[in-house]
């Protein structure tokens, strides 16, 4: 493809000299002869310090800040380099996917997108999910280790979808991928807001600069004339509204104050909740099979952005009968030796935390032991608050590591349990950093009646120990160590 031709459907000026464009790249080891490279200030690395080896490699065009250096190559400057080689990139990719939605939120993301992917493919689409837990289709899954991965990869992954048959497609809109352009150029059908709560304050300044970031995907990538599904229960969720409306985008309402799927009732029970839920003036009860309120926000905002892309009300709320586990979110990973069930979760803010021991507080007979920590070279404010959040809503609470990158684990420790003075005067609060010992710990404690909870890492497969070039990645799966514990105790 031409560049003139790319700059042409992109709406871009362009008057230098043509050349033949063979693809896009961010990383200067992945320029061959014909690519558009782009070059960006980073919290760790300068793209714009290897313009140069991208040129000498082949790169044609290079897209940086106007003060970029660059020579040999067309230079494409902008304010705001990645959004323009987004808005370059997206015309060189196709095709797409016909359907594209996205889901924005603190907690919430993963589950909501693969809950849609589910409902769609119980209504005879072929369709994937992108986030966290890789691209996920109806044949396999793929992991590719980010939330929201780099703007050329995640439009090399939609084309190579299409290429697959695949025409619905619900993806994962993180804050970072939104105020770095990393899902910009191809028309979304329709977005969706869930929750906002503290997480990520290493990255955004406060939590409004947080939420400003979330609402891009309102304000800017919904296609104009889009929809937008948002939570209607959530503290935030008249501010997301707002941006809906000065946009004027479609509202969809959904939750206890919504107007599209308004939930009338809620009742837990067995391995799943009963729903009693209303959608154009139909009242309907829904057997779920998922635990937890907000598994069942999840479920009914996945509902809502399959109704907002011209699903059908009687398939799509039948088709919610019928919906699993998404892996590591409250997914059941062993049963102790006295019958005692294990759950993992990806719980890994104060919010979630709280929301994953709720979710199981019902289910809970006897005691709700939970085994959890904190990431380090991340937001240390929210340590506390995950240690309040446990000291407010479990039994026993056993504090272990999680990731603790290039901090001290002992120090990650000692700022969680800051959270968790009446817990541990009462005795019920105690550290053991080595986590596979802390899982075996807590499941060798638990009795009859009682649950254990293990959160942080969720459908992780491994422990990050260290940062920058010394950082290793331990293989760890909270599942199969809870899994392997129960056994060893004579669990299944």
């Amino acid at each position: 493809m031409k560049l003139s031709s790319l700059c042409a459907a992109a709406g871009i000026a362009f008057d230098g000299p043509d050349a033949n464009i063979t693809g896009f790249a961010i990383d200067h080891r992945k320029v061959a002869p014909g690519t558009v490279f782009g070059a960006f200030r980073g919290a760790r690395f300068n793209g714009e310090d290897f313009i140069a080896a991208a040129i000498e490699a082949g790169a044609v065009a290079v897209v940086a800040a106007p003060d970029a250096a660059v020579e040999g190559a067309v230079h494409f400057s902008d304010a705001e380099p990645r959004r323009l080689f987004a808005r370059l990139a997206a015309p060189f990719f196709t095709p797409v996917p016909d359907t594209l939605v996205a889901v924005t939120g603190t907690n919430g993301k993963t589950s909501t997108v693969e809950l849609t992917r589910q409902l769609w493919r119980m209504a005879g689409q072929r369709a994937a999910s992108i986030g966290t837990l890789g691209i996920t289709t109806s044949d396999e899954s793929v992991s590719t280790g980010l939330t929201t991965p780099d703007i050329a990869t995640f439009l090399a992954n939609l084309t190579g979808l299409a290429r697959e048959g695949v025409t619905h497609v619900a993806y994962e809109a993180s804050s970072h991928g939104l105020s770095q352009y990393r899902i910009e150029g191809p028309r979304v059908s329709a977005g969706a807001f869930t929750n906002l709560s503290r997480d990520h304050l290493d990255y955004h300044a406060t939590m409004e600069d947080y939420f400003a970031a979330k609402m891009r995907l309102f304000d800017e990538v919904v296609v104009d004339g889009g929809a937008a599904v948002v939570w209607a229960d959530d503290a935030w969720s008249e501010k997301a509204i707002g941006h809906v409306r000065a946009r004027g985008l479609q509202l969809y309402t959904v939750g206890g104050k919504g107007e599209d799927i308004r939930l009338l009732g809620r009742a837990p029970g067995g391995l799943g909740q009963k729903l009693e839920i209303e959608h154009a003036g139909t009242t309907r009860v829904i057997d779920l099979p998922l635990i937890g309120a907000y598994q069942a926000a999840n479920a009914l905002v996945a509902a809502g952005l399959v109704l907002a892309t011209g699903g059908d009300a009687d398939v799509t709320f039948d088709a919610m009968k019928r919906l699993v586990t998404v892996r590591g979110r409250l997914e059941r990973a062993a049963i102790s030796p006295v019958g005692s069930p294990v759950y993992v979760d990806y719980a890994h803010t104060p919010d979630a935390l709280a929301a994953a021991i709720d979710a199981l507080r019902p289910h809970v007979a006897g005691r709700l032991i939970v085994v959890f920590g904190a990431g380090g070279d991340r937001d240390k404010g929210k340590r506390p608050e995950m240690g309040r959040a446990a000291s407010e809503g479990a039994d026993i609470a056993i504090v272990t590591d999680d990731n603790p990158r290039g901090e001290a684990p002992a120090a990650i420790r000692k700022m969680v349990l800051e959270g968790m003075s009446t817990m541990i005067a009462e005795g019920r609060a105690r550290e053991i950093g080595d986590r596979r010992e802390a899982i075996g710990s807590a499941i060798a404690e638990a009795q009859a009646g009682d649950i254990v909870l293990v959160a942080g890492k969720g459908h992780e497969q491994g422990q990050i120990i260290g940062s920058g070039d010394t950082a290793r990645v331990l293989p760890f799966d909270d599942v199969t160590v809870a899994r392997e514990m129960a056994g060893t105790l004579g669990g299944k």
